[in-house]
Parts: C-alpha cells; structure tokens; sequence
C-alpha cells in the first residue's frame, strides 16, 4: 500500500504484523482511516508514540475503536439509522451460532491467521470461553474426518497454548465439525 505519511505507514506495518491482518483486512482498517481515528483521540506524543509502536493499551477505554465503522453489515444507506436496526443487523447471525456452542462463549475471529516456520495457516473459528478461561478453536470439515486432520489441529492447539493464551488461562480445547454431523 502506498501511503505517503511515513508515522501512518509505520502505524499499519505493527499493527498488520501484530494483530496478523490479512491484506483485506489491512485494507479495511485504512480505508476505515483507523489510524486518524485513533489519532484524533490522543494528543501529539501519544501519536508519535502510535506511529512508533502501533496502538497500545494503557487502560479499558483503549480498546475500543471510536468511532466505529459498521460499513460491513450491508444495510441500506441512510441519514440516520435507529439503534435498533443496528443492534439487530450485528446481532442477527452471530446470536443463533453462540447459542447453540453453549454457555459463555465468545466470538474472537474467523480464519484467524498465524504463522509458523514460516508458513501461514488458518484457523477456521476461534472463540473464548470465559466460564472454561480457554480458547476454543473449530476447524469445520465438508469431508470425513482424517487422521492428518487430527495433526492439524493438534498443531494448531499447541501454537494457541504456546504463543497465544495467556498464563492464567486454561489449556486450548478444539472441536472439529464434519458435514456429517451438522444439521
């Protein structure tokens, strides 16, 4: 991507490097002007500081993104919107999937990218369980279930215990979904 603001340019480099953006993603996240998002919220030495280290957490209210842009929920555009319609157009899908997983589940991220020995790979649905304190992971399969299918996500399993889950979290759990049993 060219981008001539060389702090901007560094800002998205750390930040696709540490959250593992996809180039759509990273495209997203600019063209949703992320960067002048979190920089109008923080004065001159905190931008610096972002340009140099990507947007880090110092408290709570940091985590959010303000504003938020919702351009990928494809609702029809209007003057304005209820907060109704929004509610219901974000919660629309992901509401039946979270509650048949089961109590205290939470969405983290589809295709979730990660790399090791330099390959990339995909994990298809990760979630949090914050009653289990561990991360789950979904690999979903259209075919029967393999024994290379085993390693895989016991590969993955082990990259999210080593580099991913926090100490005081519990060990990864997986699950993988052939077509078979989904209904």
């Amino acid at each position: 991507m060219k981008i001539e603001n060389a702090d901007e340019r560094r800002f998205y480099e750390i930040e696709a490097a540490n959250q593992q953006w996809t180039v759509k993603q990273l495209q997203r996240q600019y063209g949703s002007s992320l960067y002048e998002r979190l920089a109008l919220s923080r004065d001159k030495t905190k931008v610096m500081r972002l340009a140099n280290e990507g947007h880090t957490v110092e408290k709570p209210r940091d985590m959010l993104k303000n504003p938020l842009v919702l351009e990928f929920l494809g609702m029809e555009e209007r003057a304005a919107y209820s907060e109704s319609d929004l509610e219901g157009a974000i919660i629309s899908k992901l509401q039946a999937f979270l509650l048949e997983l089961g109590k205290g589940f939470l969405f983290e991220a589809r295709q979730k990218r990660f790399t090791f020995d330099e390959k990339s790979f995909f994990v298809d649905l990760v979630f949090y369980n914050r009653l289990l304190q561990c991360y789950v992971i979904i690999d979903l399969k259209t075919a029967e279930l393999q024994h290379q299918d085993l390693g895989q996500m016991q590969m993955y399993v082990n990259y999210f215990d080593r580099y991913v889950r926090a100490e005081h979290e519990k060990p990864t759990v997986y699950e993988n979904h052939a077509s078979d049993r989904l209904r």
